[in-house]
């Protein structure tokens, strides 16, 4: 796949795209309508990146995701409901133009390729806290429901149970697909995401998402007590 060397870029609050992951978004501003069109008539592909926190004017985070638009379904009233997949990670670079909406050069950036036995020991413990996660009942958000906010779709999707979702992301070997998809299924918290989203060491990842579940844990059992 091409990838272009600059592209829009929808900034939203407390939003990450992970590479392969699919995110639902609901278009209605003016200017995203616009690049829209002119995305389905290119490559398809624009960023989404995450407002930076503290910030008031629109400011992405400097690392986002890629995506391709795989299902486009316009409504009468111009409005758009969008699935997007991952592609990979990239580094916002210049910005070529703000309106009528942003570009921006982007940097595609790689993983850096883990040492296996330490990865696989990683991805055992990562899977042995999403089994705890499950025994202490914390919520496990599905890689295609998001928050509802500015950009995200609130559409109603059929419901997944916590253990159908285990069982999908135990079927998941590889410890990078994993690291990113893990970390798009059970973590809730914008800054955890984006933290994960920016390690391009796929054992930082894996020790990141650990650490971030057994917290999640230890807030659930505080809270029973």
């Amino acid at each position: 796949m091409m990838i272009p060397s600059e592209v829009p870029v929808m900034t939203l609050p407390n939003a990450t795209l992970f590479p392969q992951a699919l995110l639902p978004l609901y278009i209605f501003e003016p200017r995203y309508r616009q690049m829209l069109v002119d995305m389905l008539h290119s490559h398809r592909m624009f960023s989404v990146a995450m407002q930076k926190p503290g910030t008031s004017r629109e400011t992405p985070m400097g690392v986002a995701g890629l995506g391709l638009i795989r299902v486009s379904v316009s409504h009468k009233d111009g409005t758009s409901h969008l699935i997007v997949q991952g592609v990979t990670r990239v580094r916002l670079e210049k910005t070529v133009r703000y309106k009528p909406y942003r570009i921006q050069r982007i940097k595609p950036l790689s993983s850096e390729t883990p040492d296996s036995v330490a990865a696989d020991a990683l991805l055992a413990r990562v899977r042995e806290l999403l089994r705890e996660r499950l025994k202490h009942g914390v919520p496990f958000p599905f890689p295609l429901v998001t928050h509802p906010g500015e950009g995200l779709s609130n559409q109603k999707l059929p419901a997944i149970s916590p253990k159908e979702i285990l069982k999908y992301l135990d079927a998941i070997t590889d410890p990078e697909q994993a690291a990113d998809l893990v970390s798009c299924a059970v973590l809730s918290g914008g800054a955890d995401r984006q933290a994960i989203l920016e390690a391009l060491d796929v054992e930082t990842r894996l020790r990141r998402l650990a650490h971030f579940l057994l917290r999640d844990i230890q807030a659930q059992t505080k809270g029973k007590n």
